[in-house]
């Protein structure tokens, strides 16, 4: 992995940091370094078993929260899935999961445009680098909530790689990830309803993941989302 990440590094080379130019195909380096775990999102059938064995706990330490436990804003110094690869959390976020992606020639992490089909909406949104976007990144199990659930007692450079992890993020709408906060599915779900099982398989694999609890309310709504799956 550290390997991989320092081939990208020298790839770049003393290229200038601004993204302009034609737009190419990230490099091998970059390309292989895995956008997601092995697996994730876990199958329907995987996700209703995960959930049955998360313990079940209200949340605590809620009022302690705070965002600067999770680490400063986005770093790639973690071995989470896109770690280590030498382009900024947000931007393996964009290059993921927009369609039609351009990216810079000089510095091929960033990416220079695309369309993301909003997950959460259905919205078809236009990324360019250099406008103000609809679009943020989201975390599907927000920090806030899980905090609650656990991530209070974590070490920060756990936090950390929780935050930067990219099973746990999406790039959606940016009102509706405002509307969504840190709630959890018992009090919001996504608004376009064929989401709900790819939410709910998401949702399980993080909390399953990282050893996190749900609430009883919690629970019941997952298994309401799991069971939209078929």
């Amino acid at each position: 992995m550290i390997r991989t990440a320092g081939l990208l590094l020298l790839a770049l080379g003393a290229a200038a940091c601004a993204p302009g130019g034609d737009a190419r195909t990230a490099p091998p380096s970059a390309s292989a370094v895995p956008l997601a775990s092995p697996g994730f999102p876990p199958t329907a059938a995987r996700a209703r078993t995960l959930l049955a064995g998360l313990r079940v706990a209200r949340g605590e330490n809620g009022r302690t929260y705070e965002r600067a436990k999770f680490g400063d804003g986005w770093s790639d110094e973690t071995d989470a899935p896109g770690g280590r690869n030498g382009c900024d959390t947000r931007d393996d976020v964009l290059r993921r999961d927009l369609d039609e992606v351009r990216l810079g020639d000089r510095n091929p992490c960033v990416v220079l445009s695309g369309v993301l089909h909003d997950p959460y909406t259905g919205k078809e949104l236009p990324y360019s680098y250099r406008r103000a976007s609809q679009i943020q990144t989201d975390h599907v199990v927000a920090l806030g909530a899980a905090w609650r659930a656990g991530a209070w007692a974590w070490t920060p450079g756990r936090r950390l790689a929780y935050a930067n992890d990219l099973d746990v993020l999406l790039a959606t709408d940016k009102q509706t990830n405002q509307d969504k906060s840190s709630r959890t599915p018992d009090t919001w779900r996504p608004p376009r309803s064929a989401y709900g099982c790819e939410y709910g398989r998401r949702w399980t694999g993080i909390k399953a993941k990282y050893g996190l609890t749900v609430s009883a309310p919690e629970k019941r709504a997952v298994e309401e989302l799991l069971a939209t799956c078929g």
